[in-house]
């Protein structure tokens, strides 16, 4: 068996109908999904199993949804993989998901936090109004530089390396606008507009700061079982006082994913990738910055049985 390596996505991969078989086939992930509802004092596993998807789109609900999600497989592979795992990563909110994987957020207290994180972030948004939007295609200008022209007219900063040609951009309302314009300029093939209810990883997102540092040291943090690569500076990170300050930084700063899996593949070169949790997102960004990459999902039941073959050849 190679090293693993698990990879939580983040908000964005969520759809209704995650889970639902995963719970219905698995006892230990149909607890996992009780728990998060208990958790929470809300109906989250119909929300995920059912929808609606405006209501799952959410970001109050995305992200303990997600969280959820990626604790459930965990719980139904984690005696099989656990053993191979060497370090883990997540993008966004999913780095939440890997400090739970790797034992140093209870379920009960990470679905809490995440819940929270959600609504400060919405919260930060109708405060702060502001958007976001990839760049596509490579630029004959550095990102940043980019950003710097299009501040101009509002702020706006790089807020997701994803990527070699994917970048996204993250600001106010008009920068972002003239950001995508200027990327065009500069040879980008194509912007688009996502929908989000804020200018998350960008200073925008300054508003939800101090609430989420006083829900982070509520929250009864430990020292990681494996490490977690963070997505502020792409190092691994193991002890609880770093990784407290690092789950913070990230709401303002940007998620550096593509220096991330570089630094993974540098220390295992020969890993298995494990997608924990709906969609194929991250399993086609890995692939962008790894082209030989060993990548698979696991979100179904019927990934769980494909990935447990792979094991026992």
């Amino acid at each position: 068996m190679p090293n693993v390596v698990l990879l939580f996505p983040g908000q964005g991969s969520q759809s209704p109908g995650m889970g639902k078989d995963l719970a219905a086939r698995f006892p230990v992930a149909r607890e996992v999904f009780l728990a998060a509802d208990v958790a929470i004092n809300a109906p989250l596993s119909r929300l995920c199993f059912e929808g609606p998807e405006e209501a799952l789109t959410l970001t109050l609900n995305a992200q303990p949804a997600l969280l959820t999600h990626g604790a459930a497989v965990w719980a139904v592979i984690r005696d099989v993989i656990g053993p191979h795992v060497v370090a883990a990563a997540g993008h966004s909110l999913g780095e939440f998901t890997a400090y739970h994987a790797a034992g140093a957020i209870p379920l009960r207290e990470a679905v809490q936090l995440v819940r929270t994180r959600g609504q400060l972030m919405y919260d930060a948004g109708v405060h702060r109004p502001g958007g976001m939007a990839a760049i596509l295609g490579e630029t004959n200008i550095p990102i940043c530089e980019v950003c710097e022209i299009a501040s101009e007219a509002g702020v706006v900063v790089p807020a997701n390396f994803n990527a070699p040609g994917q970048v996204v951009v993250s600001g106010e309302d008009a920068g972002v606008e003239r950001a995508m314009a200027v990327a065009r300029e500069h040879g980008a093939k194509r912007t688009i507009k996502l929908k989000v209810s804020g200018a998350f990883h960008s200073p925008l997102m300054d508003d939800a700061s101090a609430g989420l540092k006083a829900a982070l040291d509520l929250t009864h943090l430990a020292d990681a079982e494996f490490p977690i690569y963070s997505n502020v500076n792409a190092q691994p990170v193991v002890e609880v006082a770093l990784a407290r300050q690092l789950l913070l930084d990230q709401l303002t700063l940007p998620v550096q994913w593509t220096r991330e899996v570089e630094a993974i593949a540098s220390r295992y070169p020969d890993a298995l990738y494990v997608e924990m949790g709906p969609g194929h997102v991250l399993r086609g960004l890995v692939r962008k910055i790894l082209p030989t990459a060993h990548v698979i999902p696991c979100s179904t039941a019927a990934d769980v049985d494909a990935l447990f073959a792979l094991v026992s050849t």
